[in-house]
């Protein structure tokens, strides 16, 4: 009995050791490996929600105020293709500064430096020269650099390009397509931007007219946000001058000619306009018609009002028009005394003659 109580100790105290020694010798292996691993883990979420956090504070501070959309169910909109030529005076403040000076940046070094930081997505070109804004049409930028032979650095996963390196003076031309309409629900009208894209001009080794490069589409509504912090030039005379490049589209400041318009067909206007005449003609008048339709919307002003159209009128028509009312006021009034007299007359014979019977 004193043996079998031995034999339970010694094995209870055997036991105890082996599992004091693991306790010692595994315990701190997974007491040094387990927080580790959970640390690197807690460190990527927090970098990760750091990250989402700072594109939803730079999201929400661009975004204020908040653009306005262009309503899907729209009464009346036609789509407008504009070449924007940046030789124009009123283009002329979206090409300079060529190279950057202090924060001053020209649009499309803006565009291409928030395109290279992947703040905004670029689209590709199309040979139909249609945007399709979907994931499969998104273009990486170093395929653009790549594409265009503009020299960069690659380090970390991160593309680097200097000032002097970025095609700026070569683009000296943009496709912009802006959608005119009218918005039933506040009775306006608008003309709104919805998409850009820049185009870069180079000549070739002969030195003959300078070959057209279309870049890439961007969606206005993803590069609006941004536009409120750069400044414009508006003015030659005045450098003081000046509006951010948000008011500068919003405001339709710039100046373009038409080059495509949507139709069934999908033809441009070179396509079914046979000579240079023709074009300029198609041109004015789809200008012609979008100005008619904005004056037009609440009925024909010319029209509105009868006294409108005679103070417009000329003198000379003027003071006719009052001499044929003279003497038409002259012609009935006495026409009203004569039937006036008439009328008084037969009313007092019959008077008399009623008298005369009344004494017999």
């Amino acid at each position: 009995m004193k043996q079998t109580r031995m034999h339970n100790f010694r094995f209870k105290v055997v036991a105890k050791s082996a599992l004091l020694f693991y306790l010692l010798a595994f315990l701190p292996l997974t007491s040094v490996a387990q927080p580790k691993a959970r640390r690197q883990q807690q460190a990527q979420q927090q970098q990760q929600q750091k990250t989402q956090n700072q594109a939803m504070t730079l999201r929400a501070r661009l975004m204020y105020p908040t653009a306005i959309d262009m309503p899907e169910d729209v009464v009346w909109r036609r789509d407008i293709y504009r070449e924007i030529d940046l030789n124009k005076d009123a283009n002329a403040g979206l090409y300079y500064p060529v190279e950057p000076m202090d924060r001053q940046v020209n649009l499309f070094t803006y565009i291409f430096k928030l395109a290279l930081n992947n703040y905004i997505p670029v689209y590709e070109y199309r040979l139909d020269g249609n945007e399709v804004f979907n994931d499969s049409s998104r273009v990486q930028m170093k395929t653009v650099l790549d594409n265009y032979h503009i020299f960069y650095q690659e380090k970390d996963g991160k593309l680097r390009v200097d000032n002097s390196d970025i095609p700026s003076a070569e683009v000296k031309m943009y496709y912009l397509k802006e959608s005119a309409y009218y918005d039933q629900a506040n009775a306006t009208f608008h003309r709104k931007v919805i998409s850009l894209c820049p185009v870069m001009l180079r000549e070739d080794d002969f030195g003959g007219e300078a070959s057209k490069y279309p870049l890439f589409w961007v969606k206005y509504s993803d590069v609006e946000p941004f536009l409120s912090r750069q400044t414009v030039m508006t003015s030659n005379l005045n450098n003081a001058a000046t509006m951010s490049m948000e008011d500068y589209f919003t405001l339709n400041r710039y100046d373009g000619k038409i080059y495509k318009t949507n139709n069934m067909l999908g033809k441009t206007l070179a396509q079914y306009c046979p000579n240079d005449s023709a074009l300029a003609k198609e041109q004015k008048r789809i200008e012609a018609e979008l100005k008619a339709f904005e004056q037009n919307i609440f009925g024909d002003k010319a029209r509105k009002d009868s006294l409108d159209s005679i103070s417009k009128m000329d003198p000379k028509d003027l003071k006719a028009l009052k001499k044929g009312k003279t003497r038409r006021s002259k012609g009935s009034s006495a026409r009203r005394q004569k039937s006036r007299s008439s009328s008084s007359g037969s009313s007092s014979g019959t008077a008399r003659l009623s008298v005369r019977r009344q004494r017999h």
